[in-house]
């Protein structure tokens, strides 16, 4: 619709100015002492729906990380779309690797490089200046609800409680997140699957204190070289997690949905260029796209011990660390699956060390069906903006507050994500293309049109 691209030409800059000064607060939710510029990434967000358009914005600070809420309703017999996205941002680790300060955006190659980018701060601001065009241009067709949280990167643990304290408040007909991405700019995609989450820590002791590696190497059990050792047995030759009854509950998919699925184009030799990898590798017997969409995982995430400093300290360490992540498939429970990860990590325990598991968050995996009136109105604003219907694909990654949304909230989401493999979330010099970020802003309120088109027809 040309007053959408008319309005965004109009403002872009501005867009891209606001959408800096979010990025610019460093709002890591995982440190402790970030605790003020969560608050200010809140306040920032509070003012800038209201200034967008909506008529109640506000901030509720008791459940954790600040929440951001904020709603327009210009008809309650109309349907009400509600946002969700988060400011939070993972930590910037290794700082060396960035090749501009994180919280400094800059743009490169037609691409925003800063923290927080792509996820989750530049998709879901693109929210904000959509809601803001239709309200400027008079072309809001529904109400609207956000709900913008700051612990999605520690597992969203305040937002089930702030949910059920206010199911009224959130009621809608639909949750609408840009927090995924699409295959390419020339194949868009709508993913309807995310894999579901157990996020375990591990504490491995040997002697009680650090030893000197001459005088007691090979007399006392060194916890790193035993850690590395457990870690290892935790997956065969063959890429299968060891950890007995973690299969159970996997469900095959069909020879069918798997050939569907293949459709999707797919490079390999692409793939390995841009992550500058030889060779892939994975559970034998599914390719590589159906390893990360329909098969769960095991990941070493950190592991620390002993001393990592410049030089040399010649020690025998007294402890050693680690996180590890599974990835889950729909009809796995995260809970039983940090039970069984906890039971099986202390049966191979040698009797040498002492060891310590601890879950840290977790979440299920979800599905969103490809027949519903939501998943056909993003088809239908992708399609005009993209010029392609797009394809329905399952993610590897985990939201672990979407599968609860449909629980306490009765609500199911639709993930309308505009972000690129290679966005490098979650790692040094993450990015996100303008143009991305531009056509988001235009293809949203296609879907709240569309939307809300259909469900009237319905």
């Amino acid at each position: 619709m040309v007053y959408i691209e008319e309005y965004i030409e109009a403002n872009k800059d501005r867009f891209l100015q606001e959408l800096f000064g979010l990025i610019r607060i460093p709002s890591i939710s995982s440190d402790s002492d970030k605790k003020e510029d969560m608050m200010k990434a809140a306040e920032y967000w509070k003012n800038k729906l209201r200034e967008a358009g909506a008529t109640h914005s506000e901030v509720i600070d008791s459940y954790g990380n600040p929440i951001v809420y904020a709603e327009k309703i210009i008809d309650s017999a109309l349907p009400t779309i509600l946002v969700y996205g988060h400011y939070d941002v993972m930590p910037v680790d290794p700082i060396e690797l960035w090749e501009s300060d994180p919280f400094k955006p800059e743009v490169r190659d037609g691409k925003i490089f800063a923290r927080g980018a792509d996820d989750d701060k530049g998709q879901s601001y693109m929210h904000a200046k959509a809601f803001e065009l239709m309200v400027k241009t008079n072309t809001l067709p529904c109400n609207v609800k956000f709900m913008i949280e700051g612990e999605e990167e520690i597992g969203s643990p305040g937002l089930p409680a702030f949910c059920k304290d206010h199911k009224e408040k959130l009621k809608s007909d639909v949750i609408l997140v840009s927090d995924t991405g699409m295959i390419s700019m020339d194949c868009p995609s709508i993913t309807v699957g995310l894999r579901g989450l157990s996020f375990m820590e591990v504490e491995v002791t040997g002697p009680d204190k650090d030893l000197h590696s001459g005088i007691f190497g090979g007399a006392v059990a060194n916890p790193a070289n035993a850690l590395a050792k457990m870690i290892a047995s935790m997956t065969d030759e063959h890429g299968t997690i060891t950890i007995p009854g973690f299969y159970d509950d996997v469900i095959t998919i069909g020879i069918e949905e798997r050939e569907e699925m293949g459709k999707a184009p797919f490079d390999e030799e692409e793939y390995k260029k841009a992550i500058d990898v030889a060779a892939l590798y994975g559970e034998k017997g599914y390719s590589t796209k159906e390893r990360t969409g329909i098969r769960p995982s095991l990941d070493v995430n950190g592991i620390w011990s002993g001393y990592t400093g410049e030089g040399t300290k010649t020690v025998l360490p007294s402890k050693a660390f680690a996180k590890i992540s599974m990835r889950l498939v729909p009809n796995q429970d995260y809970q039983k699956i940090s039970q069984l990860f906890e039971k099986h990590f202390l049966s191979i325990a040698p009797c040498y060390v002492k060891v310590k598991v601890s879950a840290l968050h977790g979440g299920q995996a979800y599905v969103s069906p490809i027949d519903t009136i939501a998943y056909k109105a993003a088809s239908k604003a992708i399609q005009d903006t993209f010029g392609k219907k797009p394809v329905p694909v399952r993610s590897g990654g985990s939201i672990p507050i979407i599968a609860q949304f449909e629980e306490i909230l009765g609500v199911k989401s639709i993930l309308i994500g505009f972000g690129l493999e290679s966005d490098a979330v979650h790692s040094p010099n993450e990015s996100y293309p303008l143009a991305n970020f531009f056509r988001g802003i235009e293809t949203i309120p296609l879907f709240y049109h569309y939307f809300t088109e259909m469900i009237k027809e319905k």
